[in-house]
């Protein structure tokens, strides 16, 4: 008996990462530990860097922008997935599933944004450091973010509103932990091909171009280090990206690899797996890598919880 098209959809049904209940305890337990990392960790950087008077620069004040977003980013998805384990219900309204839909996007173009700023504001500290001062000012820094922020709203929308329009079948599964548009259009009974071809647009023009951006930034960068006659000057200049790099490294190559495997893959589930490491273990790291690797950091942490202490 063929599926028949719904005129309203009440609510999907979330299957997560896996159908063992023996196993829910255990992911139960992994993701809530890992959220409350997220949260510990992205917080620290951000009462840090606020708290600490060396640390009001603009490098600093693009990295708590990044871990508020990263804060944002965990915070749609995980706590509706450990609901979800301990009620032992799968489901989540069609209202819920469009606005995890909207900040899923939201965050995930912030982040992308937001390290090509972090990029820009690198290539201008070690490509023009005498000019540095002069265009990085508090006002430029504050609409960066602005500029960042409203782009994120807009593309989220566009998605939202892709997802809206899609007629959907009796077949409401999402093999996920989180309303994802692509499996969103595979459930869907009324034609996407617009929508897949405008989804790539919008991938293209939100994550192609900023990656090329911050690949052009880098490789200026790298190209003005090599330059430097000192050792220890080179070491110097390199430390001061090197934290962003891995992060800009660890966010598209863990995002790249979870699209390419739910691409390869024939099962919903390996994708689903996939990328919960772009979703939820970059925020998570994303504190450590900055904080381990920078001494300013590492001084105004320990600053801080002295003065907690």
């Amino acid at each position: 008996m063929e599926p028949q098209n719904l005129t309203a959809v009440s609510e999907f049904l979330l299957l997560g990462l896996s159908d063992d209940p023996e196993l829910e305890p255990i992911l139960f337990g992994i993701f809530l530990s890992m959220y409350l990392v997220t949260l510990f960790g992205n917080l620290l950087i951000i009462l840090a860097v606020s708290s600490d008077t060396h640390l009001h620069t603009p490098m600093y004040f693009f990295l708590s922008s990044l871990s508020l977003a990263d804060i944002g980013f965990s915070t749609t998805t995980i706590p509706k997935m450990l609901v979800n384990i301990h009620t032992h219900s799968k489901s989540i309204t069609y209202a819920g599933c469009l606005t995890q839909v909207s900040f899923f996007f939201l965050f995930a173009c912030l982040d992308d944004l937001l390290l090509v700023v972090m990029a820009y504001d690198r290539f201008l500290a070690i490509c023009h450091p005498l000019n540095y001062s002069v265009i990085m000012t508090p006002c430029l820094c504050g609409l960066l973010v602005l500029m960042s922020l409203f782009g994120s709203v807009f593309e989220s929308q566009i998605h939202c509103l892709m997802v809206s329009q899609l007629t959907f079948c009796t077949n409401v599964e999402i093999h996920h932990f989180f309303c994802d548009a692509p499996q969103l259009f595979h459930l869907a009974c009324s034609d996407t091909s617009i929508h897949t071809i405008l989804i790539y647009f919008i991938g293209v023009i939100f994550g192609g171009v900023p990656l090329s951006g911050i690949l052009c930034s880098y490789t200026r960068i790298i190209s003005s280090i090599l330059r430097i006659p000192s050792t220890g000057g080179k070491y110097k200049a390199f430390s001061t990206c090197s934290s962003h790099l891995f992060v800009v490294c660890l966010f598209y190559g863990t995002a790249i690899g979870a699209y390419l495997s739910s691409s390869i893959s024939s099962s919903f589930r390996k994708g689903a797996v996939a990328s919960v490491m772009y979703t939820v273990v970059t925020p998570m790291l994303n504190p450590f890598i900055y904080s381990l690797r920078n001494g300013d950091v590492k001084r105004a942490l320990q600053r801080l919880l002295n003065r907690t202490v």
